[in-house]
């Protein structure tokens, strides 16, 4: 009888101890956002994957949105983790999931539809909404133009919105909602007249228009917009807070300024010239590095002219070059490539030139062993441009389309639709300027042609490599003069 006794109490203490716990564990409460992230060590975001926003180069991860939530990222101290959309939509809906990322950096605009959504911090860019059409067509210079036109956005976007309340006033208006596209597809699509219209932000054209020469400003459509990060929605305000104080410091430092200015503050007027222009360049600027291009060559047995014409080509042998992205010197090389080649001033002419020799033939020996010269060099003069995983993304598409991905030939045409969604959402490393390397290569290849031909020895009987003979300079000749 006592220990039945004796049970029974151990067994309510037991409960109420149990009890108790539970009260307490009910009453601790969550960790907040913001907690997470910090005990974990990692900031989970979500963003597009396009040049605006997020995309890999040669030199890796980049992109305005990338490099301002990198800097939130380090200032939380905790390791960043990029997410990538396949749309809008679906964007909004990782933001909201329980296990999704936590932040959205995607050149974002707040809207009444949006703010059921998520919750939107602190502007840290302003940008004007933008009707683009096709030059040489008829420019509409109102809404009531957009009537009887053929438009496309993306699906999701703030544009689309824009569009419907547009259709309440206009109902003859259709416009077409795409989640197959980004904006580049978008302008390259009014570009070659696929399109009509279509609506973009001013900070996307003004980074993109250099590629698209016929795309123009038809008029502004509303006024200036912000746009801003998003948090899902809810009461835990831990991390918007954290986010709005890092945006504000930003602003006020300069930080902001400085990334808009590198984006979006000119366009990079680096291309094509004239040959009478080269011709005039290779008599005035070229003696000057010359000795530098063939010590480089030799130490990494490499033809000096096609380094000469890399570097014409990155910056028209001007030393002190500093591009919007920050890459500098007369090879144009970025401060991890300088470092990663041994390269300690950028700015001075032979140390620029040894680095971007070295890093030339490091891509072209990285590359497969069954592409055979001469493509073996286009191809790395390609992977120098747009990075080796892009390179090797366009020889899978090559490879699938059932051309040769050892051939220059086949890859070039492969390149530029890595500039469209319908093709780079299916490769590894994703967006690249496709176009970009195929305009460098082209360029250099010519630049090359002529350094070969002009360095020949003459019939006056000069040694090999002698001075350079560049017939028309000084005289009136046409432009194509130092052609061969």
């Amino acid at each position: 009888m006592f220990a039945q006794t004796a049970l029974r109490q151990r067994c309510a203490r037991w409960l109420i101890a149990t009890g108790l716990l539970l009260m307490l564990g009910a009453c601790v409460e969550k960790p907040s956002t913001l907690e997470r992230v910090k005990d974990d060590g990692v900031l989970r975001v979500v963003t597009r994957n396009s040049p605006a926003t997020y995309f890999q180069d040669r030199n890796g991860e980049t992109g305005f949105e990338y490099e301002l939530v990198k800097r939130f990222a380090d200032d939380l101290g905790v390791e960043l983790k990029i997410e990538t959309a396949d749309n809008l939509d679906d964007l909004f809906s990782q933001l909201g999931s329980p296990s999704g990322p936590v932040l959205a950096a995607a050149g974002l605009v707040s809207s009444e539809k949006r703010t059921t959504q998520a919750r939107f911090s602190h502007p840290y860019l302003q940008v004007t909404p933008q009707v683009i059409y096709r030059n040489g067509r008829p420019r509409p210079t109102q809404p009531s133009g957009l009537v009887g036109k053929k438009i496309m956005v993306l699906k999701g976007s703030s544009h689309a919105e824009q569009l419907a309340a547009l259709k309440q006033q206009y109902p003859g208006l259709e416009y077409e909602e795409s989640d197959a596209v980004e904006v580049v597809d978008l302008l390259r699509m009014v570009d070659e007249g696929q399109i009509d219209l279509t609506l973009v932000d001013s900070n996307e054209l003004a980074m993109n228009q250099v590629y698209f020469s016929n795309v123009r400003v038809a008029f502004d459509l509303g006024d200036t917009r912000d746009q801003r990060w998003a948090v899902a929605a809810g009461e835990d305000d831990s991390l918007l807070n954290k986010v709005n104080d890092f945006i504000d410091k930003a602003q006020k430092d300069g930080t902001l300024q400085r990334l808009k200015d590198r984006y979006y503050g000119h366009v990079d007027v680096l291309g094509y010239v004239g040959a009478y222009t080269f011709a005039q360049h290779l008599q005035q600027r070229l003696p000057k590095y010359e000795k530098h291009f063939k010590a480089s060559a030799k130490v990494e047995q490499v033809d000096w002219r096609l380094l000469a014409a890399i570097g014409y080509q990155e910056s028209m042998w001007q030393p002190e070059v500093t591009s919007k992205t920050g890459v500098r010197g007369l090879m144009m090389l970025t401060q991890r490539t300088a470092q990663a080649m041994g390269i300690s001033n950028r700015l001075d002419a032979r140390q620029s030139i040894q680095g971007g020799a070295k890093y030339f033939m490091l891509v072209k020996d990285q590359l497969d062993d069954s592409i055979k010269e001469p493509d073996r060099t286009w191809f790395a003069l390609a992977g120098y441009n747009v990075g080796s995983g892009h390179l090797e993304d366009a020889r899978t598409l090559a490879k699938r389309e059932g051309l040769n991905p050892n051939k220059w030939l086949d890859v070039k045409k492969m390149l530029p639709r890595l500039a469209q969604k319908q093709w780079y959402s299916k490769t590894r490393y994703g967006y690249a300027r496709g176009g970009e390397p195929v305009h460098f290569v082209a360029n250099i290849r010519r630049y090359y042609d002529i350094l070969t031909w002009v360095t020949q020895p003459q019939l006056e009987g000069q040694p090999g490599e002698g001075g350079l003979h560049v017939p028309g300079v000084n005289k009136d000749k046409p432009a194509d003069a130092a052609q061969p």
